[in-house]
């Protein structure tokens, strides 16, 4: 379609790779310039021509977010028939959520009700979900402000630790603070609980069985469901590498999309059962031992990675667009694509993935030209953009270098 006369504009809420890979799905899709707001410029989005980006100092402070969005909205509402609000964080899904009645005025928003977004967004919430609609997850024990000095597990060591609700736990601090933890006995336990518990956070911890096996046996799936709840696009990408970081452990950096039709039903049918709206991200582990794949979490956008979705095929832009610009209602598609998508460099890959099988999948991709970069664009490749994704890029070889992945056991591969 030709969006020449203003007939939409994507606004995204965010300036980081996610911010950016929805800008290039709008961009590949129907040659269109996405505006971005957030907080502060990051070098994932500047020197682009394919997206603006609006700053505003203290941006998540609410009332100044919901002024900003509503000057935006009443100026660009005059130069385009449609405006599509988008969210790249909880920080920016919550306060749409909370605010739609004044945003709807001006903005398309392709996001489900705040009764079933507050259940799904904790992670507690969301496994008495799975619990409701029979789908997997790990062994499960909820420690609270009230009961954390008499744990009492009823599995085994090692287990993995994290806060339920991470929108509270993003704005507390600490010493030694990681995004999650796997953790090896009591003492250790204690320790981290008490650390979490010292600083302003007071939501519940998840204890979990861990789940053995290394960085490929981590799946990612993305979803659009549309705005009758029914879902249009489902796409299954198995992780191959991720980060390490104590605070940024399970951010992916090489994804091979594939199809999986059990998920695919299953996940389809949770989704349409809740009445789900809009873009969804799970995180699953397959568990070799039981050969079942567990669900993690649920994040109620487009995952920072998922840019490998529109890479494997399946534009992300184009299923929001035919459902509310288009007004269309197609059957639903699902990706059985192989495509390997990166968001490290290829030396990187080779020296860090160490199953492998898959590493030779990887690099038969490469071999085939079926692998693609999100912020490589060759339809955005000015010199000064170039030599800073570059440099982001690049910062991976020394990040792997002091966190490597730990090696998988002989059957968690």
């Amino acid at each position: 379609m030709n969006n020449a006369k203003g007939t939409f504009l994507p606004i995204i809420l965010g300036t980081d790779a996610n911010a950016y890979g929805l800008a290039r799905s709008f961009n590949d899709m129907y040659n269109i310039k996405s505006l971005a707001i957030g907080s502060g410029a990051l070098r994932e989005t500047k020197n682009s021509k394919i997206i603006d980006v609006i700053t505003v100092p203290n941006f998540r402070n609410p009332d100044v977010f919901l002024k900003t969005l509503m000057e935006v909205g009443e100026k660009y509402k005059k130069e385009y028939e449609q405006l599509i609000l988008l969210s790249c964080a909880e920080w920016y899904t919550n306060p749409i959520v909370d605010n739609r009645q004044e945003l709807e005025k001006y903005f398309i928003l392709p996001f489900m009700d705040k009764d079933i977004k507050d259940r799904l967004e904790d992670k507690e919430s969301f496994y008495q979900i799975c619990e409701e609609y029979n789908l997997d997850y790990p062994k499960t024990y909820i420690v609270t402000y009230d009961n954390y000095k008499e744990i009492n597990l009823p599995f085994d060591f090692p287990v993995a630790v994290k806060p339920s609700s991470s929108t509270e736990y993003a704005n507390c601090e600490f010493n030694g603070k990681e995004k999650s933890y796997e953790v090896h006995s009591m003492n250790e336990l204690n320790k981290v609980i008490n650390d979490i518990y010292s600083s302003s956070y007071r939501g519940h911890i998840i204890v979990q069985d861990f789940i053995p096996g290394d960085d490929s046996t981590m799946y990612v799936l993305n979803c659009y469901s549309n705005k009758e709840g029914k879902v249009k696009m489902m796409c299954l990408g198995r992780c191959i590498l991720e980060e390490h970081t104590p605070y940024g452990v399970g951010n992916y950096r090489a994804i091979i999309s594939e199809g999986n039709d059990k998920i695919y039903k299953q996940i389809k049918e949770f989704l349409e059962k809740i009445n789900y709206i809009g873009f969804s991200n799970f995180d699953l582990k397959y568990d070799y031992r039981d050969k079942t794949f567990k669900l993690f979490e649920i994040n109620i956008r487009q995952g920072r990675s998922s840019y490998f979705t529109t890479a494997a095929g399946m534009n992300m832009a184009k299923y929001l667009v035919e459902d509310y610009v288009l007004n269309l209602d197609k059957e639903t598609e699902y990706n059985y694509n192989k495509h390997l998508w990166l968001h490290t460099p290829i030396k990187v890959l080779k020296k860090y993935v160490y199953n492998q099988e898959v590493l030779n999948e990887a690099l038969n991709l490469i071999k085939e030209g079926k692998y693609s970069y999100t912020l490589f664009n060759p339809r955005d490749n000015n010199i000064i953009r170039h030599l800073w994704m570059r440099r982001i890029y690049n910062k991976d070889i020394k990040m792997f270098k002091l966190y490597p992945p730990k090696e998988s056991d002989e059957n968690g591969k």
